[in-house]
């Protein structure tokens, strides 16, 4: 399916690339070039006057000569368009609009030199891509209704405004902003006092623009009403912007340096896979790679001959987070050969960073050369954080990260002051507010020939007055990984953060993990502060009672277990900051669990003769990346440093919990994953490198069978038409069976006369030699079985106390048929009823209780759970099997262990907090609770016989809204040199209701939720559909046999709905018509109508095709459900 989707766009893009290059060739003069394309994608509130819109501009191309694409497929945003276009309007889009591949090329687009133009609603669109916000100016905050005020001209130089009145008189919708870009030049304002509703007193921008990151923007928050666009002030306003916007009016260049470059041309490669807890690594001057691993041992990659080889173990303590954490080469190492280690010593309580000397060619480690230079004493009672990160920064002075060793469970997330006696461990004051301990710190010191000595710029004096004097940084949590500037000399660490889902006005805020970045010595308040300096509470943990909260201008330490001043230097807050929440500050961070790393910042010239390194477009930028998350983010700074804007790197690419990254000598970016789950092996612990192809990239090859296994002598069909070349290039194809080349067609067969299991494997060459591979396991010797359900009667819905007549049949090659080889035991029919909502193409892929692999299950693997949680065995956090067994008899579980995921919390299985999930909804959680309780009911729920009948009462029993899922499964006996096959058939059978939301595919479709009380009377929240003109819906595989008549809920609003045609057919768009129903424009504002269609003549399995057909460009009307009816 792939394969097709890629197909499918490619001859879209293809359609559009070809008028594109005609429309260029035609051209005679390149400095007049102007190509627009005009967007008005809406997943929001669809403005009535986009048709409008698009006749004026479409005019304006006809009158000045210039040609004009329209659309509403985010499709186009693609280089081999937008290659061909040197101004995007977006024409009253609203919502997200874009997925992360087509913002990628958007940005890539305005890098180029490409030009925007945004009216009206423009602001109102792609809120949770702040590199948007940039480019926009501003986002749409509010307004009251369209009315007439009074538009002051600002700057009458401008091409859009030279030609309008000082004071304009014009009647619109009249938005006030919010997140305004102070960079924007503004052009018109709206004189507040002419009308009522605005927020933003004397200085109220309307119209603004400005160059941003190599392209232009201009945009007009004028144009909500259709009267706009044929107003002649108005449209020589957006004609002035549309030539400002296209500049030099050229095509754009997208071989400039400052174009992010396309994710297809960064290759990675698996070096090492399998690894045992990896923590950090290190490049070697021969380009070998060092690593480490958390029980002792350190590793050698050896880039010659691709091997991994054990290069020293030491013997260290593991227990809670200790063990070997940190590794760092001598700045000299070429010279003096030493590498430095931080590790727990396997008896004593204490952190031990040392010295050590490898041989000439470092191919070992002298474990008698080991120089101690500092021990870090720790308590060993409780856990957690070590932190353990080493670096030597371009000061050549060696920094040292350590954790704060306090237990944070029992302080509910947030700060852990607790120093009442006997509480040491559960107080952050005895360490990273202590000045007078080295825990929870960033030190900083210069190695000697026989220990080391203080540098100038620490945080304390060199006598020790004050604080220690190694002490760089304080205030630090677990500052787990830092690196650094080499250029600027800042040091930057992510330092995870504490647990609390939620802000207690007792307490203090929720938790926060930050990355930081520090140009001097400083404070960074742990535990007294957070994030952005958000001060706690102190807290008597005697009484339980609040006291004032932490002043960050002037921290005061009075814990008992304090040994230095009480008196701290102020506290600074963190360079980035967000929660288990989306942040509203960096929305690109995401949601969910939280592990904050910071990484390497590159620059291009520092590796002058590699082809592989990465490209100048990241030149300065800063690395950022999540283990839990599993995303890397590169930070433009601006020439001081400071923060401009943030893009994911590989957007599309989760890795599996990165742990240390760093740039090698070629330019190449390595990266250590540690591992979806904790404290174990991991197979997907691996050592990666990512470079970059700047020439000709390799061929994808794809392969595609309609089986992989069947029984001897097996005739397999192989294809590869859907590989394809990202340049462009043709193919030729090379097909092997281990060495031997058994084709070179696109196409072919092969016949397997043996069992066995056999790999195949796929060679794709482009004209330039490029060979890109892939490769398949044929399993030759048992042949699938076959089984299907029949049902007798209607197979989509149920109602009540209705009877489900089935009977399921299995057959299979080498067994027999079942009562005839196969035993009716053998094979597994259930029904299981889901009482939340779901998703039928993630629900359909398993049983229901015995195979529960539905949607839970897929929140589960696209959420953080498997970070800490397996199914079956114990890592950081209980198994999903041991959770289900201790709650399987609570009744009240259920909406207990929703709270839990969703809200973190900590205490039942461990001092480990669950980190916590509000993004995700209630039935979302719900959903997974089902999955898993349902592990732990598989061996006691009973099988249903395989002829029967199933009565439909089970949702009167629990006066729900569900699912009945009936699935039947066969795993055969297995065939000679290969194991079982099994396949499995599910049904989803559901109310005869599908709310109009529900929808599988559609042309210009606009879902909207109407939420509870913006309505009079509406009291929860209602979905619906709006029907534009030219839209349609498809509703797939819908059964109507036994089905008399369908009711349509229509709603209409007599303001924004005009009616027209509303018409349903069968199958496709130019189907059997069911209904063609004439709308009349309503009289009531959302009035709800039923229409009643009669669907008796209609039998069997069809999709339901729902189209809007007017002149008009105003919506026909709403729908909100059909209802089937026997």
């Amino acid at each position: 399916m792939i394969g097709h989707k890629i197909k499918i766009r490619g001859i879209f893009i293809l359609i559009i690339t070809v008028s594109c290059l005609w429309f260029f060739f035609i051209k005679e003069d390149q400095n007049d070039y102007l190509k627009l394309l005009v967007f008005s994608k809406t997943e929001g509130f669809r403005h009535g006057s986009i048709g409008a819109g698009q006749k004026m501009l479409q005019s304006l191309a006809d009158k000045n000569g210039f040609e004009v694409i329209f659309s509403e497929e985010a499709e186009v945003f693609d280089e081999m368009v937008l290659a061909n276009i040197n101004v995007i309007v977006f024409l009253n889009t609203t919502g997200d609009i874009l997925d992360d591949n087509q913002q990628l090329e958007f940005q890539r687009y305005i890098q180029a030199g490409g030009g925007f133009v945004g009216i009206h609603s423009a602001t109102d669109t792609e809120y949770k891509w702040p590199y948007y916000n940039q480019l926009v100016g501003a986002y749409f905050e509010s307004h009251p209704e369209p009315a007439e005020a009074t538009v002051e001209v600002l700057n009458r130089d401008h091409t859009s405004t030279k030609h309008l009145p000082q004071n304009w008189i014009h009647t619109d919708e009249w938005y006030n902003f919010k997140n305004i870009n102070l960079e924007i030049n503004v052009l018109l304002q709206v004189n507040e006092e002419t009308y009522r509703g605005g927020k933003h007193g004397s200085n109220h921008p309307i119209s603004w623009y400005r160059g941003f990151d190599g392209g232009r923007m201009w945009y007009t928050g004028l144009g909500h009403t259709e009267e706009s666009y044929i107003e002649p002030l108005f449209i020589e306003h957006v004609w002035g912007g549309i030539q400002y916007a296209a500049g030099p009016m050229q095509r754009i260049d997208y071989s400039k340096s400052n174009v992010v470059p396309e994710d297809n041309r960064f290759n990675i490669e698996v070096l090492d896979e399998n690894l045992n807890e990896p923590m950090e690594l290190e490049v070697l001057p021969n380009g070998n790679i060092i690593f480490i691993q958390r029980h002792g041992e350190v590793m050698l990659y050896d880039r010659l001959v691709k091997q991994t080889s054990l290069l020293h173990k030491f013997e260290v303590f593991t227990d809670f987070e200790d063990g070997l954490l940190g590794v760092a080469l001598d700045p000299k190492v070429e010279e003096n050969k030493q590498i430095y280690f931080f590790r727990s010593h396997p008896l004593d309580s204490m952190q031990i960073i040392s010295a050590f000397t490898m041989d000439v060619d470092y191919s070992s480690i002298d474990g008698k050369s080991e120089q101690i230079l500092l021990t870090i004493p720790t308590q060993r009672l409780e856990c957690c954080h070590a932190a353990g990160s080493l670096e030597f920064g371009p000061d050549q002075l060696l920094y040292i990260a350590v954790g704060d060793n306090t237990n944070p469970h029992a302080s509910d997330g947030y700060a852990p002051i607790d120093d009442r006696r006997g509480r040491a461990p559960w107080d952050a004051r005895k360490s990273s507010a202590n000045t007078d301990d080295l825990r929870g710190k960033i030190l900083r010191i210069k190695v000697e020939k026989e220990g080391y000595s203080i540098p100038e710029g620490n945080l304390f004096p060199h006598d020790g007055s004050g604080g220690r004097p190694e002490i760089y940084i304080m205030g630090c949590r677990n500052p787990y990984r830092m690196a650094f500037d080499d250029h600027r000399g800042f040091l930057y660490w992510g330092d995870v953060g504490p647990d609390a889902n939620e802000s207690d006005s007792n307490r203090g805020p929720r938790g926060y993990d930050e990355v930081n970045q520090a140009r001097v010595a400083g404070n960074y308040g742990w535990p007294l502060f957070v994030g952005n300096n958000i001060p706690y509470n102190d807290y008597d943990w005697d009484t339980q009672n609040s006291g004032k909260l932490f002043d960050p201008l002037k921290p005061i330490n009075d814990s008992r277990y304090n040994t230095g001043e009480k008196i701290l230097p102020p506290a600074r807050p963190a360079f980035f900051w967000y929660s288990y929440d989306n942040s509203s500050e960096f929305p690109l961070l995401g949601n969910g669990g939280r592990t904050a790393m910071a990484g390497p910042t590159y620059y291009h010239d520092d590796y002058p003769n590699t082809e592989s390194k990465f490209p100048k477009y990241y030149d300065g930028k800063f690395f950022i990346y999540e283990w839990i998350r599993g995303w890397i983010i590169s930070v433009t700074l601006d020439e001081e440093g400071n923060y401009v804007r943030m893009e994911r790197f590989l957007s599309e690419k989760e890795f599996s919990n990165p742990t240390d990254m760093v740039f090698g000598l070629d330019g190449d970016l390595y990266v250590l994953e540690y591992g979806s789950a904790w404290f174990q092996q991991n197979s997907d612990a691996r050592l990666l490198r990512l470079s970059y192809n700047r020439f000709n990239r390799k061929p994808v090859a794809k392969i595609e069978t309609p089986l992989e296994y069947g029984k001897s002598p097996f005739l397999v069909q192989l294809s590869a038409a859907e590989s394809y070349d990202l340049d462009g290039d043709s193919l030729t194809y090379e097909w092997r069976l281990g060495e031997e080349i058994i084709s070179t067609e696109k196409e072919t067969s092969y016949s397997f006369d043996q069992p066995g299991i056999f790999t195949v494997s796929l060679g794709v060459k482009d004209k330039e030699g490029a060979l890109g591979s892939s490769s398949i396991k044929l399993k030759v010797g048992n042949s699938f079985p076959q089984l299907s359900i029949d049902i007798n009667g209607n197979s989509s819905f149920y109602w009540d106390n209705s009877i489900l007549n089935y009977q399921v049949s299995v057959s299979d090659e080498e067994d027999g048929i079942l009562g005839e080889g196969i035993a009716e035991v053998e094979v597994i029919t259930t029904i299981d009823y889901l009482q939340e909502g779901y998703d039928r193409n993630e629900i359909a892929i398993g049983h229901g209780t015995l195979k529960q692999l539905g949607l839970g299950k897929s929140f589960i693997e696209s959420s953080d759970c498997n970070s800490c949680h397996q199914q079956k065995k114990n890592s950081i956090g209980p198994s999903f099997y041991a959770i289900s067994k201790k709650y399987q008899m609570d009744l009240s579980a259920k909406k207990y262990l929703m709270k839990k995921i969703q809200n973190g919390g900590s205490g039942v299985w461990g001092e480990v907090a669950m980190a916590a999930h509000p993004q995700l909804a209630d039935s979302d959680a719900g959903s997974i609770v089902d999955y898993i309780l349902s592990l732990g009911r598989q061996e006691m729920v009973n099988g249903l016989p395989n002829l029967g009948k199933y009565t439909f009462k089970e949702h009167m029993n629990n006066e729900t809204q569900g699912v009945y899922v009936f699935t039947a499964s066969y795993t055969d006996k297995g065939g000679e040199m290969i194991g079982s096959l099994t396949n499995q058939k599910t049904l989803i059978l559901r109310e005869p209701i599908i709310s109009a939301i529900d929808f599988d595919d559609g042309l210009r479709t606009r879902p909207m939720n109407v939420e509870a009380g913006t309505v009079p009377g509406l009291d929860e929240t209602l979905t619906l559909v709006i029907g534009e003109p030219r839209s349609y819906y498809v509703y797939k595989d819908i059964d109507f046999t036994g089905l008399n008549a369908m009711t349509v809920t229509i709603l209409q609003h007599p303001k924004y709905m005009n009616g027209g045609i509303l018409e349903f057919r069968m199958d496709s768009l130019g189907g059997v018509v069911i209904t063609s129903i004439n709308i009349e424009q309503g009289l009531l504002d959302l009035g709800p109508s039923d229409l009643t269609v009669n669907v008796s003549a209609y039998q069997e399995m069809h999709d339901l095709y729902m189209l809007f057909r007017s002149e008009d460009t105003a919506p026909i009307c709403a729908v909100t459900e059909m209802v089937f009816l026997r």
